[in-house]
């Protein structure tokens, strides 16, 4: 399973929903989204009592944030010579969008659990082993190509580690927060093997994961090896 680039994904996110702060580029989206086909940016113009300049300009903005998709066609639907040249349309574009202060990971979880229910129903293997096993296989393949800290990688999926004098390492959000005060054996047990894989991943045998429950903090806390 192929994961974005967390930090990436989220400054793409509040770079795109910072685009519709804007009140006409905000009414442009919604207007688009709107309708059953592609939108030219005459008929948006016309729809929302704009100049054509400025339907241009915020349609152009939109589909730069990959709010919208941007299609070509020829209205008058003739073609060959003679046909003009195809109309710049706009239109909702495929791509999710979520922000959450704190961060939360809730799609990780999901495709890991979708994944141990799929392959436990095909083999008879308990969905826990299961899930476990695929925690750890994913987080040891979350080491980055240029090579990150600990700390670094911690930080970019947003479980926010702190060192204590005793040196072990604190996290002080659980990114699968609203899943772990429902589901608190699974999601917690899932979360373990998933920072043990990333342990793993990066070659380091200073740190070992174990469960450390408290209030205000991710369950899973790193110790120093061998405390």
């Amino acid at each position: 399973m192929f994961v974005d680039d967390p930090k990436e994904v989220r400054d793409t996110d509040v770079s795109a929903i910072a685009a519709l702060d804007e009140p006409t580029r905000r009414r442009l989206y919604d207007h688009v989204v709107r309708q059953p086909g592609p939108v030219s940016r005459d008929d948006a113009a016309a729809a929302l009592g704009l100049a054509r300049q400025t339907a241009a300009f915020h349609l152009d903005r939109l589909a730069d944030e990959s709010l919208l998709d941007v299609v070509y066609e020829r209205r008058s639907g003739r073609t060959g010579p003679g046909a003009g040249r195809p109309a710049k349309l706009y239109r909702r574009s495929g791509k999710q969008i979520a922000v959450s202060l704190p961060d939360r990971r809730y799609e990780l979880a999901g495709r890991l659990l979708a994944q141990a229910v799929e392959e436990s129903a095909a083999t008879g293997a308990p969905v826990r082993d299961v899930l476990h096993r695929k925690a750890e296989e994913l987080g040891a393949r979350l080491e980055e190509p240029g090579g990150a800290s600990l700390f670094e990688l911690l930080e970019r999926y947003g479980f926010e580690p702190r060192q204590e004098e005793t040196g072990a390492i604190v996290l002080g959000n659980c990114p699968f927060h609203a899943l772990a005060r429902e589901h608190t054996q699974t999601v917690c047990g899932m979360n373990l093997h998933l920072l043990r894989g990333v342990l793993q991943g990066l070659g380091e045998r200073a740190y070992t994961a174990c469960l450390a429950p408290a209030p205000g903090r991710c369950c899973v806390r790193l110790e120093p090896a061998g405390a």
